[in-house]
């Protein structure tokens, strides 16, 4: 008997939980954002780096079975040929493991604008689908790398008009120095377990240093008097911890310590680090962080190679700015608006004239009237605007106004339109030349 067929859907489709549609004009300020990024980090010769959206389930894991993001967020999956894969949840792991592949010489400095994915609470700023801005530097164990990596991303927030945000530091020392740490934590916590919050208890055993950052009062009030990881350090670990804020002093970027700041991914050593809003609810303050990793290649099959870098979220980043108001949109890209009450031949053959020539050209369609047309004009934010109608058409010209000002307007002949509109571009201080 053949299956009945499907009761058809009657509700529209929308986006996944989690996740959101980006569009104009807000994609427009996400472009400025990644564009002001990119611009930013190149200056310090971090160049570009594209990984795949899912890996091997192995690159992931190694964040820490224990963690939150292993056991609870990460999206994982069967593919077809029964490879077990898994959406990628941050991005340090992909370039660590595109380093290993590749083998690039060292320090290898890239940077990433990348998608990622967590099966989490949706909250202000985060998603199940997030976007990241983020730097990795990959082969050098200089503590000064790591002034870099976070003078990097204060001196980016500053550039984009961010004034409250205050960088939160802390180290985890050595591996070895971890290692200790954890076994002292561990211990402590254990005689605590009944003071806990249960969500809290539920990571002793596996993770006890996410304990440290509960935002849970009953835990941070059990907690209180935790060991510290900053008084167990080596010697080596404290030579790095001092020689970081040395250099942050000497770039005059202020900084707090917090012994509790542990981040939540197992790879981390000596330097982690956090740049806290306070523009934004305590929630939802964290918009970057990261930390040195010295062990993460090594774990992904590669040599012994040390490592460092900072993700910093897209969506809270410009909620921050909206808390802050500042980085607006920018205004829209058209120059110019052309209107053809003609038949559109004209509309059709100068916007294209004009494009090529390097500037921003609209136009409209389906035959509109004049009345539409230059209401489309005047939304489209040109500061010119080209008028075909039949009087034009049949004398070979075009008439020229100006949208701001004292709309001026003159008469061009139709050979000569492109080369006059980039002369009258040319002396308005707002023209800036689009991409050939």
């Amino acid at each position: 008997m053949s299956e009945p067929p499907a009761t058809p859907r009657t509700e529209p489709f929308k986006a996944p939980v989690g996740t959101r549609d980006v569009l104009p004009p807000e994609s427009a300020r996400w472009q400025a954002l990644i564009a002001a990024f990119a611009t930013h980090v190149e200056r310090a010769g971090y160049g570009l780096v594209q990984s795949p959206m899912f890996e091997e389930i192995g690159v992931f894991t190694r964040m820490g079975e224990g963690t939150d993001v292993v056991r609870k967020e990460m999206y994982d999956f069967l593919d077809k040929g029964d490879r077990h894969l898994a959406l990628r949840p941050e991005g340090t792991a992909s370039v660590a493991r595109a380093f290993v592949q590749h083998r690039p010489p060292t320090p290898w400095k890239v940077w990433y604008a990348a998608p990622s994915f967590r099966y989490e609470r949706p909250q202000a700023g985060r998603y199940r689908q997030h976007h990241q801005l983020g730097v990795e530097a990959v082969g050098s164990a200089d503590p000064d790398l790591d002034v870099e990596v976070i003078a990097l991303l204060w001196d980016f927030y500053a550039a984009i008009g961010l004034r409250r945000v205050e960088l939160v530091l802390n180290s985890m020392g050595t591996a070895a120095d971890r290692r200790r740490y954890i076994d002292d934590i561990r211990s402590y916590l254990v005689g605590k377990l009944g003071e806990l919050d249960p969500t809290d208890a539920e990571k002793v055993e596996a993770h006890p240093m996410r304990v440290l950052d509960s935002k849970r009062p009953v835990t941070i009030a059990a907690i209180a008097d935790a060991p510290r990881i900053t008084d167990r350090l080596s010697d080596e670990g404290v030579a790095h911890f001092e020689r970081v804020q040395a250099g942050l002093r000497a770039v005059g970027i202020p900084f707090r310590l917090e012994p509790r700041l542990v981040r939540g991914l197992d790879y981390y050593t000596h330097t982690t680090f956090e740049m806290v809003s306070g523009a934004l609810d305590a929630a939802q303050s964290t918009i970057g962080g990261g930390g040195r990793y010295d062990g993460l290649v090594e774990s992904l099959g590669g040599p012994p190679t040390p490592g460092i870098g900072f993700g910093s979220g897209i969506e809270r980043v410009l909620l921050t700015c909206d808390a802050e108001g500042v980085f607006p949109a920018p205004p829209p890209r058209t120059e110019v608006y052309v209107v053809d009450t003609a038949g559109g031949d004209s509309a059709r053959d100068l916007t294209q004239q004009l494009r090529r020539a390097g500037i921003a050209a609209e136009r409209a369609f389906d035959g509109r009237s004049m009345k539409s047309q230059m209401k489309s004009a005047d939304r489209s934010g040109a500061g010119l605007v080209l008028i075909v109608g039949p009087d034009e058409l049949a004398a070979g010209t075009v008439t020229v106004r100006a949208m701001r000002g004292e709309r001026q307007q003159h008469h061009v002949e139709r050979a000569a339109v492109v080369a006059v509109v980039a002369e009258l571009l040319d002396a308005s201080p707002d023209h800036v030349a689009a991409p050939l």
